[in-house]
This record gives C-alpha cells, sequence and structure tokens, in this order.
C-alpha cells in the first residue's frame, strides 16, 4: 500500500476535465491581484470579515489597507485557504503585509503577459478540458485545445415561458416556442454541442402530469411543459441536458440556497421518459443525497459536480460518500469550479483533488477499498465521467 504522500501525488496527477467555468477565452489569466482577491465567493467571505462592500473605489493603499485585516479575520474559511494556495503554489508568495500584496500584483500582472501562463497552470493539475456556456468564449488563446460548449437556455427558457404564459392565444404561442426550440436545438446539434444546460428556479409543478395550456395552466406548469419539449427533441438528436438546480432569486435581490425536498422527485418524470442522460448539479446541501438517489434509480442520470453554496469541504466529503456507496464512478462528476480566471480554476481543483485523496485514503486503510478500486474510482469524479457523457477525447 502506497504511503499517504505518495497516495496525494497520485491523486494530483490524475486527468481533471473542469465541467462548470466563466472563462473567456482570449483573457483567461487573471490581470491583477484583485481580479483573483475579488472572486465572488471569497469577496463575500472577506466582507463578513470586515472587507468593505465598495472596495474597487478605494485608492490602492486604502485598499491594501482594508484588506489585510479581512484577510486575516477569514483565515478558518474555506475560500481564504484556497486564496492562499493560488498564491502560494503559483507564485511562491505569502499574503502577510502590505508589500507581500504589491508582490503579488506584480506577479500576476507579469504571468498575465504571457500566452502560454494558462496552459501551465492547467498542466500543474492536469487540467485537459473546460466547459463553457457561451460559444463566443470557446477559442482559448495559448491553450492546447478550446474549450467544450455546453451552450446554456435558461434565459431563453424564461422568456418562452412568459411568451407563453402572457399570450393572449396560449396554444399558438406554445406551437411557436416549440418550433423555435426545435430549430436552436438543430443548430446546437450541427455545431457540434453535446448537450445543452440551463438552471431551473423553484417550481411548483410536476414531470409526471399533463399540464393543458388551454386550462389556465401557471408558469410554472407551462414551464414543466417546454421542459417536455427540450428533452423529446434532445432525445431526437442524441443530446444531454444538464441541469443546475438549488439557487434562487426571488426571495430578495440576493442569490441564496433553497433546500427543496422534492426539488428532484418534480423532475423524475422526465428522467423515467426519455432516453437522453440528464446531469443534475445542484447547490443545496439536502439535495446532495436526492441526485444520488435519482442516478441509482435512473440509469440516465448522472450526478454533477458541487454548486455555489455546496462548494465546501463538509459537503464534499458528505457526498463523496453517498456517491461512493450508491453508484459506479464512471456516472459521478465531482468539478465544477465555476471559475473566471484560470487561477482559481488551479486553486478549487487543487482542493477538490485533496479532498478526494483524503477520502479514498481513508477509505483503502479501513479496508473497504483496494487502491486500485480506489484509483479507479478517482478518475471517473475528476475526468472519465464527464469525459464520456460530453464525448471528449481530446
Amino acid at each position: 500500500m502506497l504511503n499517504q504522500e505518495a497516495w496525494m501525488e497520485e491523486i494530483m496527477g490524475l486527468d481533471v476535465l473542469d465541467t462548470h467555468t466563466h472563462l473567456v477565452g482570449d483573457r483567461l489569466a487573471a490581470r491583477d491581484f484583485w481580479e483573483i482577491a475579488h472572486y465572488f465567493w471569497l469577496n463575500r467571505e472577506m466582507q463578513a470579515g470586515g472587507y468593505p462592500a465598495n472596495a474597487l473605489e478605494l485608492t490602492e493603499e486604502d485598499r491594501i489597507a482594508a484588506f489585510l485585516p479581512a484577510y486575516r479575520a477569514t483565515r478558518n474559511t474555506l475560500m481564504n485557504g484556497v486564496f492562499t494556495h493560488i498564491f502560494r503554489n503559483l507564485y511562491g508568495i505569502t499574503i502577510s503585509d502590505e508589500q507581500s500584496i504589491r508582490d503579488a500584483d506584480a506577479a500576476v500582472r507579469a504571468s498575465a503577459m504571457r500566452p502560454q501562463w494558462a496552459q501551465e497552470v492547467a498542466d500543474k493539475l492536469n487540467i485537459r478540458a473546460f466547459v463553457t456556456n457561451i460559444p463566443e468564449h470557446a477559442k482559448f488563446n495559448g491553450m492546447r485545445r478550446d474549450a467544450i460548449v455546453i451552450p446554456r437556455i435558461d434565459g431563453r427558457l424564461f422568456e418562452w415561458t412568459r411568451t407563453v404564459h402572457e399570450a393572449e392565444s396560449p396554444v399558438q404561442a406554445l406551437d411557436a416556442v416549440k418550433q423555435t426550440i426545435r430549430q436552436l436545438i438543430s443548430e446546437f446539434k450541427t455545431q457540434g454541442y453535446p448537450g445543452i444546460m440551463t438552471t431551473l428556479p423553484g417550481y411548483d409543478a410536476q414531470a409526471n402530469r399533463d399540464y393543458s395550456v388551454t386550462e389556465g395552466a401557471t408558469r410554472d406548469q407551462m414551464m414543466m411543459v417546454l421542459l417536455h419539449v427540450i428533452c423529446e427533441t434532445l432525445e431526437q438528436h442524441g443530446m444531454f441536458l444538464q441541469l443546475f438546480l438549488g439557487v434562487e432569486r426571488s426571495w430578495c435581490g440576493e442569490a441564496v440556497p433553497a433546500n427543496d425536498p422534492q426539488r428532484i422527485l418534480k423532475l423524475s418524470g422526465l428522467f423515467e421518459k426519455y432516453a437522453i442522460a440528464f446531469e443534475l448539479v445542484v447547490a443545496s446541501e439536502i439535495n446532495n443525497l436526492d441526485v444520488v438517489q435519482a442516478a441509482w434509480n435512473f440509469p440516465n442520470v448522472h450526478v454533477g459536480g458541487m454548486w455555489w453554496f455546496n462548494f465546501r469541504a463538509s459537503t464534499y466529503r458528505d457526498s463523496m460518500q453517498y456517491r461512493l456507496e450508491a453508484i459506479p464512478a464512471i456516472k459521478s462528476s465531482l468539478i465544477v469550479s465555476d471559475a473566471r480566471c484560470i487561477e482559481w480554476s488551479y486553486g478549487k481543483i487543487y482542493l477538490v483533488k485533496k479532498l478526494i485523496g483524503e477520502f479514498l485514503y481513508k477509505q483503502i486503510e479501513a479496508g473497504w477499498l483496494d487502491e486500485e478500486t480506489a484509483l479507479q474510482t478517482a478518475k471517473g469524479w475528476l475526468y472519465e465521467s464527464a469525459a464520456r457523457r460530453y464525448g471528449f477525447n481530446g
């Protein structure tokens, strides 16, 4: 049996596919220290530690003065730890005082000028592919491969729903929207996209019901009707549907996690009816077990990475245990960096690899897994599951 240090090196060297990013192909690298320091999730923690919300409006001197005490106050938080690893591992810098921030800023500015920097960062963790949801962002300058495109349709879906729901003649409006959906997905297929992605808000409707637009269907019921049209069309083209669930924006001005115990149940009629792959990505802790149960019940359901409020070490550990016991690793992906620059993709994937390595090593020590099975599991979670689903063999 490998010792833990050798095992962790093995895990860190495995291939990775980052299944959800906001990377933009012509500006993959952060351009200065603040593009890394002001990443949304770190910034939330920093503000809880006293960092001002208007930090970008401050002079750099005042901003640094405000950053340091907030950084020290949040040293226990997860994103602070990831941020610390980014600068320690990529730049050899420990953030400790004003001069270290200025040194870090100079280092980031210098790396941003190097065309090969993004590829070098990806290679440190063997990140072989990235997903973008915006086709115009897919040309990854300076990298060996362009991004995999999984176009998102949530803006369109909400507009289609509103159009039909508010139409004077909803039957006629529905027919027009159906035609639009079929044409759009056909175009996506022609462009070689393997599937589509959408978020969904909370919905008071369920997929195993037949809703009629002529009988005063609610907006949520109308959305469910359109989801059936989307799934039917995807099935015709051999494409998959990636669903991002659990973030709500209707309760207040901020996005919040919503733990709905029936969220996945309401969709199960889709899983049962359509012979397409569904990839479920959730942001609410209570649904981590629900998506595993769905993948256990339905061979065409796959479990995706940890999104938004679910990106915590504690939820990763629980979710890995659920997945390990119930579903083959080839049906489970664990990487959703949500990164806006290559440095944060590196930082968050470094953390996930560390968590996977520690978790699986304990399984080996306890006798639940042998090394070969544990390694096979890690490969599925990090790369092979998503690569197979997306048809990626680059």
